[in-house]
């Protein structure tokens, strides 16, 4: 019988914590479920701990760097089970994702990381974000994000974390694009699976602690393509990621910056649509908040 440890990074979310734990403790799953609530940067509630037939709840704190990647890894060594599963703590999971999952993990043995569709919740409106494929590879992600591949969906194999692909990276400035960074190097071992059910609930809002984190959101892209100088073999990925630099320095009234990122975006992709916005943001002409607000009532991001 498989045993999955989840893996609930916290901070100062009390409320919506119990509610991700009663929906991984509530999985339609014939498994073990441990699930592991590692607070960061906050004091723990040990009174969540709980042990109830085949799930299990453990309370550990962040014993590395501070922050969301630093609180995953903290929960994968910690973890005993074969497999590894994210779910943030503002989101939660329906039912039936664990044994989709693990089912499709174990059809295939070559398979070491499985994701699902998802339902994006913002301002009471749900849009569902199925992907319409089985299969991701790393040119995929190099073109395309792929927000459903959300890291509320994330199930991996515990060894492919720790001996194959690696740990979380806690270096990524600010933590942004950390989860990006984590599946595109995945993806480069070996092709992320992908469940094409919606499975996970993603709820996006002012709870976000990325939320208006421009310069995070600038460093971290940034350092995403210093990593992977791949995204130069593929013009529309790297214009994307530029358009979105150019975006967030707009934000942050760095308009010449923005402007060079934004032209940077555009020669490598013409019909790249962040760098306008950003260049129309950078002028005084949009608010980079009613632009993130507007794109989020749709389920999308910049």
């Amino acid at each position: 019988m498989s045993t999955v440890s989840v893996i609930i990074a916290t901070r100062d979310r009390p409320e919506m914590l119990r509610e991700a734990i009663a929906a991984v403790a509530g999985q339609a799953f014939d498994g073990e479920i441990e699930i592991i609530v590692v607070y960061d940067q906050s004091a723990p509630d040990t009174s969540l701990q709980a042990s109830e037939g085949t799930r299990r709840v453990r309370v550990i704190s962040n014993s590395r760097t501070p922050g969301l990647a630093g609180a995953r890894n903290s929960g994968i060594l910690a973890g005993t089970g074969d497999y590894v599963a994210f779910c943030d703590d503002d989101d939660y999971w329906k039912p039936g994702k664990l044994a989709a999952q693990v089912k499709r993990m174990e059809t295939d043995s070559g398979v070491e990381f499985v994701t699902c569709g998802i339902s994006v919740q913002y301002d009471g409106v749900t849009h569902d974000r199925p992907l319409g494929r089985d299969i991701v590879t790393f040119d995929e992600l190099l073109r395309d994000r792929h927000t459903e591949l959300h890291p509320s969906t994330f199930l991996m194999r515990r060894s492919a974390a720790i001996t194959g692909f690696g740990l979380v990276d806690e270096e990524v400035p600010g933590g942004f694009g950390e989860d990006y960074e984590f599946l595109l190097r995945a993806a480069k071992s070996h092709s992320i699976a992908h469940v094409r059910e919606v499975l996970a609930v993603v709820r996006w809002g002012g709870q976000s602690f990325f939320f208006r984190r421009w310069q995070t959101m600038s460093d971290g892209l940034s350092c995403l393509l210093d990593r992977f100088p791949e995204f130069e073999t593929t013009p529309a990925g790297s214009a994307r990621i530029r358009g979105q630099i150019a975006f967030a320095n707009a934000a942050l009234k760095n308009r010449r910056i923005a402007l060079l990122w934004a032209v940077s975006a555009f020669r490598r992709n013409p019909l790249e649509l962040r760098a306008p916005l950003a260049i129309a943001v950078a002028a005084g002409v949009l608010s980079p908040d009613r632009v993130m607000v507007e794109l989020h009532k749709r389920g999308r991001g910049i």
